[in-house]
């Protein structure tokens, strides 16, 4: 997987190179703003290791990049531990009120007029699971006192931070789209009423009070105390149905990921109630055919990429859910069996007509960050506020958004992944893990709602089977699929139509051509292609090599 000289210099004249790799010996952080990936690495450079940056980092971003994550949302991470020589996973999603049944929601639903529910009200949060999964981690993992951890966010927050470009962007979008919530969003989130231009510097102290609180309390703070009650009564004050109650029995999930092993590659994602199992789904499929032959952007490769996502999407949209409250056959889905038995349907034109093969959401809001340190951990961490800056419902004095997950949720009773109290909704965000002969390898994650698993197996397929690296498999041309049913569908709907699929703007026409005369309606330009950040490690030079996204503001950084 190391190109030579002359096909990196080809690949810089093909113009999908913006820039070289990071390299480090001791440590690297990547994410999407670059002041939070700075101060994950001062963490490093503090005697840290990779679980204190992932949490330090994580808590900047929810300051910086409230567009994406924020602690009124959710976390996954995956992380190889040096010490003990083993993967581990973490499941910090949070669930549904336990005091709001199926029938009261439906109730509620029909005197809003609305057939599913909707990511602007109060019925869309679940709990947030995220602190608690930066304790859980800290506990069994961290090293610096959380109180370090949290000390540079807290005084960005209360000194103020420069608004990077993307994120002015999408938080002036937000910010006109949430100005009338209920709450305090508008003293929290903008400037006179508008969000904040490239470069403004923005303050949140509320949120700096809720980290210093963290910091002296501990998880508790949030899910048994002060805050805990400023929830319960904004709740009860504005109709929104989470209680102390389902704060105060909230727990975070450690298990074992779901893994395949794709051309000797070992690759983990979370899977349960979240969209990871497409990853493996779609790379157990394609492990059957020559990529490799066929050649990156080939009418043909893409072709058998794009058939292998509608069918994996499909089985995404009939079982992937709270594993609590079903039998799920997640084991089954990423058989060698299974896989051989859906890549038979693959033929030389593209599939119209798709359903699930076991009897039985465009643009988000989230951040990936990844980091690895010195001793050998590594950490692949994903954390979201859903839509954005989710509901925009701000509880006065707490600094954050509440997510909006729960609109993720089946309202179709046959569904598993149907709305019932304490159950965790359906889940597009996605961490993703490597290794190589039982050591760690590459951390990969690319945020952007449905497309994440896409991108994945973009990113993995550039690398494994043609040859990239980490830097040039993300800035390589992406393309999308969309319209294959969702989690939120009912449980008898299906692709028909063959959905749509769609490439950024530099795709060769011909390529575009070439996949229309298979049958693919083809679009270019549009859509939404995710955010990407990664962190490979070299055994053989013991060194790290960092990538982050040129479609955001963030970097890598490494020493």
């Amino acid at each position: 997987m190391t190109l030579n000289a002359n096909a990196q210099f080809d690949r810089l004249n093909d113009n999908f190179i913006t820039r070289s790799e990071v390299v480090g010996a001791n440590g690297m952080v990547a994410t999407s703003n670059t002041i939070a990936a700075q101060i994950g690495l001062d963490i490093l450079k503090k005697g840290g290791n990779a679980i204190d940056a992932a949490i330090a980092t994580n808590a900047a971003m929810g300051l910086m990049e409230p567009t994406g994550n924020g602690i009124g949302g959710d976390l996954f991470a995956i992380l190889w531990d040096a010490e003990t020589q083993q993967i581990y996973a973490i499941n910090a999603s949070g669930r549904s009120p336990l005091g709001l049944s199926y029938e009261q929601l439906m109730q509620n639903l029909e005197e809003m007029e609305e057939n599913r529910i909707p990511p602007s009200s109060l019925l869309s949060v679940s709990v947030p699971g995220a602190i608690d999964g930066w304790f859980e981690l800290h506990d069994r993992f961290g090293s610096l006192p959380m109180a370090d951890i949290l000390q540079p966010s807290i005084e960005y927050a209360e000194n103020g931070f420069p608004v990077s470009e993307v994120i002015a962007d999408a938080w002036r979008r937000s910010a006109r789209i949430l100005a009338n919530r209920v709450g305090a969003f508008i003293e929290t989130f903008t400037i006179d009423g508008r969000g904040p231009q490239k470069g403004e510097i923005m303050r949140n102290p509320d949120l700096g009070n809720t980290y210093r609180l963290l910091a002296e309390q501990g998880r508790d703070a949030f899910y048994r105390g002060e805050i805990t009650e400023k929830i319960d009564a904004f709740m009860r004050e504005h109709g929104g149905y989470l209680r102390y109650e389902d704060f105060d029995c909230h727990t975070s999930e450690w298990h074992d990921p779901l893994v395949v092993n794709y051309r000797g590659y070992d690759v983990y994602q979370i899977g349960q109630n979240n969209q990871g199992t497409a990853v493996l789904q779609m790379l157990k499929i394609l492990e059957g055919f020559d990529l490799e032959s066929k050649g990156f952007n080939s009418p043909e490769a893409l072709h058998l990429m794009i058939e292998a996502k509608k069918l994996a999407y499909e089985d995404r949209a009939k079982y992937y859910s709270d594993p609590d409250f079903n039998d799920l056959a997640f084991d089954l889905l990423i058989s060698e069996e299974y896989a051989a038995e859906r890549r038979a349907l693959i033929g030389d034109t593209a599939l119209e007509t798709i359903s699930s093969g076991v009897d039985g959401l465009k643009e988000g809001g989230t951040i990936y960050l990844t980091t690895a340190d010195k001793h050998g951990n590594m950490v692949s961490l994903i954390q979201s506020n859903f839509r954005g800056m989710g509901t925009g419902f701000v509880v006065p004095g707490t600094g954050f958004s509440f997510q909006n997950r729960g609109e993720l949720f089946s309202l179709d009773p046959k569904h598993p992944n149907v709305y019932e109290p304490g159950k965790r909704p359906f889940h597009t965000i996605i961490p993703g893990f490597v290794t190589k002969d039982g050591q760690p390898y590459f951390t990969v994650g690319v945020m952007g709602g449905e497309f994440q698993p896409i991108g994945h197996v973009q990113i993995l397929v550039n690398m494994i089977d043609f040859g990239m690296n980490v830097q040039e498999a993300g800035d390589a041309i992406r393309w999308l699929h969309t319209n294959s049913t969702e989690p939120t569908d009912a449980f008898d709907e299906f692709l028909k139509d063959g959905g749509l699929v769609r490439f950024e703007t530099p795709i060769n026409p011909d390529i575009v051509e070439a996949l229309r005369a298979m049958g693919h309606k083809v679009e270019i330009g549009g859509g939404f292609y995710g955010r990407y950040q990664g962190i490979l490690f070299n055994s053989d030079l013991g060194v790290y090599f960092g990538a982050s996204d040129p479609r955001a503001d963030g970097h890598a950084v490494g020493y």
